[in-house]
């Protein structure tokens, strides 16, 4: 099975969720949202349980791609609410592995590497739960930090459409603690205005080192491996 996003609208079209596969020693699930498809106009970051075909298949594919723009996503059919996660009441859901590779137009194709399984959900494994319900932007940067002891996630927090939707992971983080990662706490980076609006390529450079804030408390890291990136059918109406 292969979906081609040409249009930059079959995120919506495929008639399911999307979760992006991020990191290696822990693996986490960012939901891929839409500011204007009602069931998918949420910014989610939680842990599913996967089997160890799963796993094996994702992390052996991720480390012969780890130097090129190629992305992981599960894809569970059905306009479900999220909210039967966060609550409890869905305890799995059907996945398919996908590799999403993007070309040089920002094209995005979606194909199966590995046939449907099931993964397990916990609403105690939510770290993050938001609608996309924000009329303004912030004055800098701000990300949602995530992950696990040494391993550093940061999601672009979504605030007014448009927008774009990025995670990356980094490396060297210095001063996160994991509480902030367990609640995904905003990170500013007070270095990079928030251009207000869509862009077309990431404010953060990969290899290049940044300061943020976390309240007064200051972090540091590199911008690392980009996990995901969307400006196009995160803005389609």
């Amino acid at each position: 099975m292969t979906t081609t996003d040409a249009t930059a609208s079959s995120d919506a079209a495929a008639h399911g969720h999307r979760f992006l596969l991020i990191g290696t020693d822990t693996i986490f699930a960012y939901h891929l949202p839409l500011y204007h498809v009602a069931v998918h106009a949420f910014q989610m970051i939680t842990k599913f349980g996967l089997d160890g075909s799963l796993r094996k298949k994702y992390l052996n594919d991720l480390g012969n791609h780890e130097d090129r723009r190629v992305y992981y996503s599960l894809f569970s059919e059905g306009h479900w609410p999220l909210k039967e996660i966060v609550d409890g009441s869905r305890d799995s859901l059907p996945v398919v592995l996908e590799r999403v590779t993007v070309d040089n137009t920002g094209a995005r194709t979606f194909t199966k590497i590995l046939d449907e399984t099931t993964a397990t959900c916990r609403k105690q494994d939510v770290v993050h739960y938001k609608p996309l319900d924000a009329t303004d932007y912030p004055d800098h940067l701000t990300c949602l930090a995530f992950g696990e002891g040494s391993e550093v996630h940061l999601a672009h927090q979504l605030a007014a459409s448009p927008n774009w939707d990025e995670v990356i992971t980094t490396t060297q983080p210095a001063g996160f603690e994991q509480s902030d990662l367990e609640h995904a706490t905003a990170v500013t980076i007070p270095a990079v205005k928030d251009p207000k609006g869509v862009v077309k390529t990431s404010p953060l450079v990969t290899g290049k080192p940044y300061e943020g804030l976390i309240g007064t408390r200051e972090v540091t890291f590199t911008a690392g491996r980009q996990g995901w990136w969307n400006h196009t059918s995160l803005n389609n109406k």
